[in-house]
């Protein structure tokens, strides 16, 4: 299956679609772009599972937009935030299910804004000089879903910083698996001052060179995930306990990419790490372990 999931026959003409036809498109998106979140947002309550995969939705749509300019996606990313922050679009079903999530829960605006500025900062920034640099990256593009997750699954107080962090380390995660997928769309999400710690340049990155400098960069920004994720692990208490062992299942199952990544020998340029799901499926009687015990 392609974008053309959702795409051209969307808008202009086309009828009133019902929420639960746009609730259903948007599970087919998540099932189609992360078997990984599909899988984790099972474990949560059916209306909330329903919600947070619209919300994934909204923004691999969001994303596409940006990543995808060639594909016939209706919006420019201006047009889309306008209508994300407007009324809902009858005719396309994650418009339609996007904003009947966002009144039901009262996703917080500021953080939506946050969340949209992040995707803004693709189309127009395609290097970072330092990991604080990035940090404000990854907290606008990831951070923020995981705040307004937050809302969704509910919490209580002291869990933000967790979701932050936790934000930080699964974007950070994306970035690791991706390199060369972005570096092919011209982007280098590495810290520039960082590779060159290692004695790399940006052609490196953009000519997909793995030799014994990229495979330092790789245990150097791998460490660092792996440190995020254990910062961010205590947080999953402070979320409701039917929304626990989705969030955990979820930072799990990402984190497992970076041990993917050592396997593949850190080409992250030519080999995409991932996670079986028989892999996924055997984290399972541990994780419902130590959520229990939260």
């Amino acid at each position: 299956m392609s974008i053309q999931l959702g795409a051209s026959h969307y808008w202009g003409s086309t009828p009133a679609l019902s929420l639960e036809e746009a609730y259903g498109t948007c599970e087919a998106i998540t099932r189609h772009y992360s078997k990984s979140f599909y899988f984790a947002t099972a474990f949560l309550p059916e209306e909330k599972r329903h919600a947070i995969r619209a919300f994934y939705a909204f923004c691999r749509w969001s994303d596409n937009i940006v990543d995808e300019p060639a594909q016939p996606l209706g919006y420019s990313l201006e047009g889309w935030a306008a209508e994300a922050r407007g009324e809902a679009d009858e005719s396309h079903p994650v418009l339609l299910a996007w904003h009947d999530l966002r009144q039901r829960y009262a996703l917080s605006e500021e953080i939506i804004d946050e969340l949209l500025a992040g995707m803004r900062m693709d189309l127009t920034v395609t290097r970072y000089s330092t990991f604080e640099a990035l940090w404000l990256y990854c907290y606008r593009v990831a951070s923020t879903v995981g705040l307004l997750s937050m809302q969704i699954i509910g919490h209580e107080e002291g869990a933000t910083p967790y979701a932050i962090t936790l934000g930080v380390a699964l974007q950070l995660t994306n970035i690791l698996r991706d390199v060369g997928d972005d570096a092919r769309r011209g982007r280098i999400y590495l810290p520039l001052a960082e590779l060159e710690a290692c004695g790399l340049t940006e052609q490196d990155i953009l000519d997909g060179r793995c030799d014994a400098r990229y495979q330092t960069l790789m245990r150097f920004q791998i460490a660092r995930a792996q440190r995020l994720y254990d910062e961010a692990w205590p947080g999953i208490a402070r979320l409701h306990p039917e929304g626990r062992l989705a969030v955990a299942t979820a930072a799990t199952a990402y984190r497992a990419i970076l041990p993917a990544i050592e396997r593949n020998g850190y080409d992250n340029h030519h080999r995409r790490a991932q996670v079986s799901l028989a892999r996924k499926l055997a984290m399972l009687p541990r994780l419902w372990w130590q959520v229990r015990f939260l």
